[in-house]
């Protein structure tokens, strides 16, 4: 991944900073973020955030909200899938993060049921993004739907597959809820931040 252009003083106290002690190096980052950011070449930003399914990864573009991963996708993966994707402009930032990671921390703690948070739905296309607009405008917090149900609503009600595909290759996860997609035996089915996540996913809005 590259690094956006920035004013060449940024970019000698950055090289300058690196034998320097982290909180030296955490004040030289955050002056490049906001250096990037003023002058719009920050095409995307990221961060981490602690929740009980395990550490997230957030990114964002200008228009919104792009993409939540988990710890199994491989971070460094994700991130480079942005690159090449999106933009190789592309760093860590928290401050475009903050709304969202609000909202994930009331999420988790039980205080919101709805994301009030603007999404960038570039990652998906076709019936896959159909579904999963359906999934968040369709399937309130503690509600469950199948598969088949899910198919119906994107006016295919044979795309079964279609629509386990679409929840498994979800480019925002927990936001959009495909989590609340499971098979219609009642069982919970597959999910991309896998079993045990979804199950706590599940518990924490049946519990609220």
């Amino acid at each position: 991944m590259s690094t956006p252009d920035v004013p060449r003083d940024l970019s000698h106290d950055l090289a300058r900073g690196l034998q320097a002690a982290p909180a030296h190096l955490n004040a030289l980052h955050a002056r490049l973020a906001a250096a990037a950011a003023a002058q719009g070449v920050l095409d995307i930003a990221y961060r981490t955030l602690d929740t009980p399914v395990g550490s997230l990864l957030l990114a964002a573009t200008e228009l919104g909200l792009v993409r939540v991963a988990y710890d199994s996708e491989n971070h460094d993966a994700v991130l480079q899938t942005l690159a090449d994707r999106i933009s190789p402009r592309i760093l860590k930032a928290p401050a475009r993060l903050d709304t969202a990671a609000t909202e994930l921390d009331e999420y988790f703690a039980g205080r919101r049921r709805s994301f009030d948070l603007p999404l960038d739905w570039r990652l998906s296309a076709g019936f896959r993004a159909t579904v999963l607009h359906h999934l968040a405008t369709d399937l309130a917090y503690g509600q469950t739907a199948s598969y088949g149900t899910i198919a119906q609503l994107a006016g295919n009600p044979k795309a079964v597959r279609a629509v386990g595909t679409a929840c498994a290759t979800n480019p925002i996860p927990v936001v959009v809820p495909c989590h609340r997609v499971v098979r219609a035996d009642g069982s919970i089915g597959g999910y991309v931040g896998g079993p045990d996540a979804k199950r706590i996913l599940l518990t924490l809005e049946t519990a609220a």
